[in-house]
This record gives C-alpha cells, sequence and structure tokens, in this order.
C-alpha cells in the first residue's frame, strides 16, 4: 500500500506543476518548466550516484565503514539488555513522542513534507530551497529504497515477534520479518541530517537532530526494531546524504556543506545508547 501512496503523491505532484505552470505567463511557465525539469534529472541522477560511491571508496571510507559495522556488532550484541531497559519504562514516555515517531516516519508523510518543501523553492524561484527539496527527495528515495531491500533480503524477525535477536528468515516475505534496518528511522534521520546542514550554529542543529532520533527510538520503545537496526538506519541515512550531497555541489550554485560531519561520540554500555555532542 505504501508504494500506491508513492504513486498517488507523485501523480499529484505533476498535476499540481502542470497546472500552475499553465496560469503563469509564457517566460514564467517556461522557466518552471525548465527548473521542474532539471531538479527532477538530478533528483535520480543523485539517487544513481549515492548507489555507485562505494566503487570510489578510498582508506578513510572504509574506516568509516569500519566504524559502523563495529558500532552496529556491539549494538546487537547488547540488544536484548537495551530492548529490556526501554521497555521496561515505556509507560514513562510520553503518547505525543510514540505517536511523533509512528507519523513521522510513514512514507506518505515524508515525502509530503519533502514535496512540500521542493515546490515552495521552485514557485519561491529560491534556489537554495530548491536544492534542499532535491536533497531531501533523492535523499529519502535512496535510502528508502535501500533499506526496503536490505530488510526483505536479510528478513531479520521484529522483536515483537518474541523470535529473539538472532532470528532470520531471508526473503521471509513477512512483515514480521522486516526489523533490519528500520524504515521509520531511515526517512527521518535523512530529513534531519538535509535541514541541519542548513546552520553553521550547533546549538540550532542539535535539537534539529535530536527531533530526528527520536522516530527511530520511538521504534524500540514500540517494540518494531531492535536498537542495531536502528543505528544502521541512521549510519545509512547519513552516508547517502552527504554523497548526494556532493553530487549536488556540482549542480547548484548555493552550497551549504562546507562543514562536514557530526561531532559526536557513541557511548554504548549495558544501560542503552549514549550519543554527546561537541559545540
Amino acid at each position: 500500500m505504501r508504494y500506491y501512496n508513492h504513486i498517488w503523491f507523485v501523480f499529484l505532484f505533476l498535476i499540481i506543476i502542470q497546472n500552475v505552470s499553465a496560469q503563469a505567463p509564457n517566460s514564467d511557465r517556461g522557466n518552471l518548466w525548465k527548473d521542474f525539469t532539471y531538479d527532477i534529472g538530478n533528483v535520480f541522477i543523485g539517487t544513481g550516484y549515492a548507489y555507485s560511491r562505494p566503487a570510489h571508496w578510498h582508506g578513510s571510507d572504509f574506516l568509516n565503514l569500519g566504524r559502523v559495522v563495529a558500532g552496529t556488532l556491539s549494538l546487537y550484541a547488547l540488544d536484548d539488555n537495551i530492548r529490556k531497559e526501554l521497555r521496561g519504562h515505556r509507560d514513562k514516555v510520553p503518547s505525543i513522542l510514540l505517536d511523533y515517531g509512528d507519523y513521522a516516519g510513514s512514507p506518505q508523510n515524508n515525502y509530503g513534507f519533502t514535496g512540500a518543501v521542493y515546490l515552495t523553492g521552485l514557485f519561491t524561484k529560491n534556489e537554495k530551497l530548491r536544492r534542499t527539496g532535491v536533497l531531501l527527495i533523492s535523499s529519502a528515495t535512496a535510502t528508502g529504497f535501500l533499506q526496503q531491500l536490505a530488510k526483505s533480503a536479510t528478513g531479520r524477525a521484529r522483536p515483537g515477534a518474541d523470535l529473539g535477536k538472532n532470528h532470520f528468515r531471508p526473503f521471509g516475505g513477512n512483515p514480521s520479518y522486516h526489523s533490519f534496518p528500520s524504515g521509520h528511522s531511515v526517512l527521518t534521520f535523512t530529513n534531519a541530517h538535509v535541514i541541519a546542514k542548513q546552520f553553521k550554529s550547533w546549538w540550532v542543529k542539535a535539537p534539529i537532530y535530536a527531533v530526528g532520533l527520536i522516530p527511530g527510538i520511538s521504534r524500540i520503545y514500540d517494540d518494531a526494531h531492535w536498537a542495531s537496526d536502528v543505528f544502521l538506519s541512521w549510519s545509512i541515512s547519513y552516508f547517502i546524504v552527504e554523497s548526494i550531497d556532493l553530487f549536488l555541489d556540482k549542480k547548484y550554485n548555493n552550497k551549504y556543506n562546507n562543514t562536514k560531519g557530526i561531532p559526536l561520540d557513541l557511548n554504548i554500555g549495558l544501560g542503552g545508547i549514549g550519543v554527546v555532542y561537541s559545540f
């Protein structure tokens, strides 16, 4: 059903573009359509660009891959402990946070948000906002497809299935075996990282990232994903956004990715996961 929602959104998206450009003067209409086709082309090329990056990795890139693998495996070893810890005080978590996690991570809501950002930039002729919309849409498309493929191929059982963290059924097809990685975490952290890149101050960035982390953590509380699923999802989002953003540097004049990386330390212990930001 979620794929039909995507198709329906794209269909409405094209209708809006057509109607607005039909009402605009000829010169503006031509420029609007030219910008639109240029941007959509960059969405598809940017998605492919992100997938092609592993073929161009060097030493530091493989080092980052090693860190992600090490972090994922470390959390994998602690998945049962983290699940027990979080589920033990789930009743104390405000329901608004859990509801937000489910709402913000749904594909239809995500594409509604990213599409609105892009359309605003397109109609106001704001290149920076257009580029932001392109980055949001292409990153969501790249991460969304990758996580769907990965969770189907690995077939890891969700915590709520009560089969244990080590139970896998590759290509099982049942939603109960779609735990690894987390789609909600991928989409919401992708948005958070893209939006945070617009700002230089970490006093602004930190709250944005914090909001982006809520859906992933809420999915652990809801017994829908393991902590290792969520951590890998955040990592996928971060590196795909960075890859596509570098590609868009060649396509748009406005650049806002001069500051690379997220200055944080990941602390892993039996009590859970700790993230420390450095301002």
